[in-house]
């Protein structure tokens, strides 16, 4: 069986692409495919073993490496260019836009969907307003893609044979978006390069890439007014000037750190942060394993990997006095390192390669028998 992998785009190493590590890790056969292919040589090796990736006309745009996302209106036309008739089974992992390459009947497809593409459906009009684009001719124009976009991403929709959904958040989401069921199969996440840590130190951690979605500046606001308490922030963005400007003197803000590092900053600290209404969210299971207990905004993928009250504990609003309130009251609790490592062990990298293989070859032995 001859099988075919698309990925959206690589030119970052981020929660999507350990999922395509781990497809690449349990098939060595895999042709790659994707709009763009910027990675640098240590993270396709990490990612794709090194392998080569077709790639789109996007890959050739000028200012696609910089901001490849401002040619949307061309991204429909650039997944339907690849020809993947020599293909029988086709594997997609889509955020975005590769669940919509064109295969025949013959053509086995399965989806791993990270979630329908949101700038077009749950964050769109939040997209439109931080884009300054909610008025004026740019504003129309951007609507008038995107509502071609929407329409494209549910008929394309149909050439799937399976979805997979990386949560039950997601899978609600692919039900609403393009009326499909799905199965659920959790991302892997690496816990045993996370080591349980029992002593904690005396701070808060936050990691994340700095952009405005991850809300990181909702946390550094927050200690802000509470001078008494640590918070060490960890990671680059867009937004790491902002971040820095606004952070008194209990807040690090270290940007970019080694893996090593973070893994450190991990184990030693007394709490994770994690304000973002995320999929699924990678980090704070990686918080866990390394016996770390979460705060977290209790929306999305968050629900269904922290266990309230036993491995961490929520808040309900995106506002300071929220999460406030959530530090209050989790620090009047009392954690046990080993129940929370223990949580994590359900999210683990080898359990998503058995689900993940168990799955493909049971549906490619039923569609070609």
């Amino acid at each position: 069986m001859k099988k075919a992998l698309v990925h959206d785009w690589y030119y970052v190493s981020g929660g999507a692409e350990k999922v395509i590590h781990s497809i690449v890790n349990t098939y060595d056969d895999l042709e790659h495919f994707a709009l763009i292919d910027f990675l640098n040589d240590a993270d396709r090796d990490f990612i794709l073993r090194g392998a080569k990736v077709n790639t789109s006309f996007i890959q050739r745009l000028p200012t696609a490496k910089s901001n490849h996302r401002k040619f949307l209106q061309f991204f429909p036309q650039a997944i339907e260019q690849f020809d993947l008739s020599k293909f029988d089974v086709v594997i997609s992992s889509s955020a975005s836009i590769a669940k919509g390459v064109l295969t025949s009947s013959k053509q086995l497809h399965i989806c791993y969907c990270h979630s329908p593409m949101r700038y077009a459906w749950d964050f769109y009009h939040q997209y439109l307003k931080e884009a300054r684009l909610n008025k004026g001719l740019k504003s129309w124009y951007a609507k008038r893609i995107l509502h071609k976009i929407r329409v494209w991403d549910v008929v394309s929709s149909n050439r799937v044979d399976y979805f997979i959904a990386n949560s039950n958040y997601i899978a609600k989401r692919i039900k609403k978006v393009y009326n499909r069921d799905s199965t659920v199969i959790y991302p892997p996440v690496n816990i045993e390069q996370f080591k349980l840590n029992e002593i904690k130190e005396d701070y808060y951690l936050a990691a994340s890439r700095l952009v405005s979605y991850k809300k990181i500046d909702l946390i550094v606001k927050t200690f802000s007014k509470m001078p008494n308490r640590k918070l060490i922030v960890v990671g680059d963005g867009p937004d790491f000037r902002k971040i820095k400007n606004i952070a008194t003197k209990n807040i690090e803000v270290k940007g970019f750190v080694s893996k090593s590092d973070l893994i450190k900053y991990m184990q030693r600290a007394k709490g994770f942060i994690f304000p973002a209404e995320e999929d699924f969210g990678i980090i704070p299971v990686e918080a866990q394993a390394c016996g770390t207990p979460v705060i977290a905004y209790g929306k999305g993928g968050c629900l269904e990997t922290i266990i309230e009250n036993k491995t961490g504990v929520f808040f309900h609003n995106q506002t300071e006095k929220s999460l406030t309130e959530a530090i209050i009251n989790f620090e009047k609790m009392k954690f046990n390192p080993f129940e929370i490592r223990k949580n994590s062990e359900r999210f683990s990298k080898e359990r998503f390669e058995s689900e993940f293989s168990s799955f493909i070859n049971k549906k490619t032995k039923e569609f070609f028998n």
